[in-house]
């Protein structure tokens, strides 16, 4: 029957596009790119399989508009703040450079001004969803060139908007430059007027349904803010995604904008992947296979311009030249809110459908190219910026950068790579200690707030040698590599070692699956973050259970001298721990091991003086297998005992300096 047509495209779109996101997803490829291909195979230029793709269409102007309400929610002004570098420098840059050599390559093609306008905005764009899943999964959003990455693309979903309100201006065909600026101007007033008249609104209703206590009420409230500010601003000449945008700029205002998130993200979530479904289906697969050649040349453009364009303006920002190549090479690729102005331009007749077939075909081949951009960008950019040419200018740039600042020539310091977190709080003890510490930075920013707090710290790249060779690391005693960014890692550990082959070299990793690696190029311990975090919280339980500090002190080293593998295999060295609770559960005790050559070891507790040196008891002994219970004055302690004592605080951290006291 026709009215079940549309329940028979749903199955098949969802149940298709799960087979080949899942198969997919085995290898690592973005859901997104599945979405892509299931459209591709779906439409009626695939195995014709749908029938209405109108229909689609509609949903997937919901999954726009339900995006781009997301994306507004989530934006907050001290995010931007944060990066606001490489958001407004580097952001703008990038879309700018990209843009005009776009705009210049259509020009020359033949193409009309408005043709070739519409071009720059679509290439200049990166995927924001692919990009930063892939560096949420790889753990490097918090490294230099993550930032530098999150930073542009925050900058580019926000040039979104722009180029939404740009193309009906492009398609009026009355005035000019003049016009456009304009038009564009009553555009971000109205826009301005519709945020702050909402804003006075918005937060009082959402209070009000908040306090109504219905959680479905919430919901539906979210939604219709959602819908109902698109819909108006469609009605007054606007995209139905720059009202989306508003409206999730309105609700982020509110205390409630992480709730709101939370209810309407399985929502965007469906309807997203309907979105990209229906730009698959749009895909022309005869129309590729016959212009491959064309279509593999497009693609090599967008590429080799965004690398040089995105390396340029990163640069421009104050960034490294390795730090500047990893980024563009990360972002080379053709955005998913470029196919939201692409469709949008294909209505307005602002490119053709041959354009458009064009774009299509190659912003998906860069999309599925990226995964393997980003797996060799940091061996790429390493590459590239240690030859030699490119070294001595990154030199001169780094002595500029240092403003006739000198670096002290030390000897027998500590070389602290990487002033986030970590290296301010290694930087701290070894300042309090008086030990002698050099810092290797390449943030602009860090390094000026360091420096007006008196630390020694240079900009440079660690990666480099010259840049190791002027911080003396020849006479350095240890290096402290603490930096996201595992490829620079590795070749500043294999550096260091053949400058140095007695510095002792100590590394901070995010994963164990690093860890091997970096011991075999050379480093003398790695500290992967995820299982010091372990170690440490089974440390504290342990503490809690009153078990022997030197006992959890064996266990902690067992597992850091085995590189952390027991936590792996899922092995543990039982002893002591049920028997411990079982003994005295209600009672403040605490319990130690006699060591050997201890003040108590092989002697009377009469003899060892506990209680008249502590004030604790000695309630009962654990020997072996056995727990002896009823311990008299007389009672001979022996090495490897494990004694239980019963006292206050006080009491027992002075039993503590007993035990683990040596015999002069």
């Amino acid at each position: 029957m026709p009215e079940y047509d549309f329940l028979r495209s749903l199955v098949i779109i969802y149940g298709l596009s799960a087979i080949v996101v899942y198969t997919l997803g085995k290898i690592r490829v973005p859901s997104l790119i599945g979405f892509l291909l299931a459209g591709v195979l779906l439409g009626p230029y695939g195995l014709e399989l749908i029938s209405d793709v109108h229909l689609v269409e509609v949903f997937a102007e919901i999954g726009i508009v339900l995006l781009l309400f997301t994306i507004g929610m989530e934006f907050s002004l001290k995010k931007i703040l944060s990066l606001r570098k490489s958001i407004f420098a580097g952001g703008f840059l990038q879309i700018l450079i990209t843009g005009v050599i776009i705009f210049l390559l259509s020009l020359g093609s033949g193409y009309d001004r408005n043709t070739s306008i519409v071009m720059g905005g679509l290439i200049a764009l990166s995927s924001t969803a692919i990009v930063l899943k892939l560096l949420f999964d790889r753990a490097e959003i918090d490294s230099l060139y993550g930032k530098s990455s999150l930073g542009i693309l925050i900058f580019q979903d926000l040039s979104v908007v722009f180029f939404l309100l740009l193309l009906p201006m492009l398609n009026a065909h009355d005035g000019g430059m003049l016009n456009l600026i304009k038009i564009l101007a009553e555009s971000l007033l109205f826009i301005a007027i519709v945020i702050l008249s909402a804003r006075l609104l918005v937060p009082k209703l959402l209070h009000l349904i908040v306090h109504c206590r219905i959680r479905e009420l919430f919901i539906i409230s979210i939604i219709f803010i959602c819908l109902g500010t698109a819909y108006l601003t469609y009605e007054l000449g606007f995209s139905l995604a720059i009202g989306a945008f508003i409206a999730g700029l309105i609700v982020s205002e509110s205390e409630y904008s992480y709730q709101a998130i939370s209810d309407i993200l399985p929502f965007k979530d469906s309807f997203n992947g309907l979105f990209f479904i229906s730009v698959g289906m749009l895909m022309d697969v005869h129309f590729f296979l016959t212009n491959a050649g064309q279509i593999l040349l497009f693609v090599l453009i967008i590429v080799i311009v965004k690398i040089g364009a995105t390396t340029i303006a990163v640069l421009l920002t104050g960034s490294h030249l390795r730090i500047a190549l990893h980024s563009a090479l990360v972002l080379a690729q053709v955005g998913e809110f470029a196919f939201i102005v692409a469709v949008s331009a294909l209505k307005l007749n602002l490119i053709s459908d041959t354009i458009y077939q064009y774009f299509l075909s190659s912003a998906i081949i860069t999309m599925l190219l990226t995964p393997l951009m980003v797996y060799i960008s940091p061996t790429v950019s390493t590459w590239v910026t240690s030859r030699k040419i490119l070294a001595r200018l990154e030199s001169m740039r780094a002595l500029e950068q240092k403003k006739g600042i000198t670096v002290e020539r030390k000897s027998d310091h500590v070389i602290i790579v990487g002033f986030g977190l970590n290296g301010k709080n290694l930087a701290l003890v070894l300042k309090e200690l008086e030990v002698t510490y050099l810092v290797l930075e390449m943030n602009s920013q860090t390094i000026e707030n360091a420096r007006k707090q008196g630390e020694p710290i240079y900009y440079g790249d660690a990666t480099s040698r010259e840049i190791l060779h002027k911080m003396n690391l020849e006479k350095a005693k240890v290096i402290v590599i603490c930096i996201m960014d595992p490829s620079a890692t590795r070749k500043i550990v294999l550096t260091a070692r053949k400058m140095n082959p007695n510095i002792y070299i100590l590394v901070r990793t995010r994963f164990l699956s690093e860890v091997e690696d970096l011991i075999q190029t050379g480093a003398d311990e790695v500290i992967p973050a995820e299982f010091e975090t372990s170690i440490e919280l089974f440390s504290r339980v342990l503490r809690f259970y009153k078990m022997p500090r030197a006992l959890i002190g064996q266990y902690a080293d067992r597992f850091r001298n085995d590189h952390y593998q027991m936590f792996i295999r899922g092995e543990t060295p039982k002893r002591y721990f049920q028997d411990t609770i079982a003994l005295m559960p209600h009672m403040d005790y605490e319990s130690f091991i006699v060591e050997e050559g201890s003040v108590a070891a092989d002697k009377t507790l009469r003899e060892s003086s506990i209680y008249a040196k502590t004030g604790a008891f000695a309630v009962a002994v654990k020997r072996g297998n056995e727990t002896i219970h009823g311990i008299r004055a007389d009672f001979q302690l022996h090495a490897h005992d494990i004694v239980f004592l019963i006292g206050d605080k006080k009491s027992l951290e002075h039993a503590n300096e007993l035990f683990f006291r040596k015999l002069k």
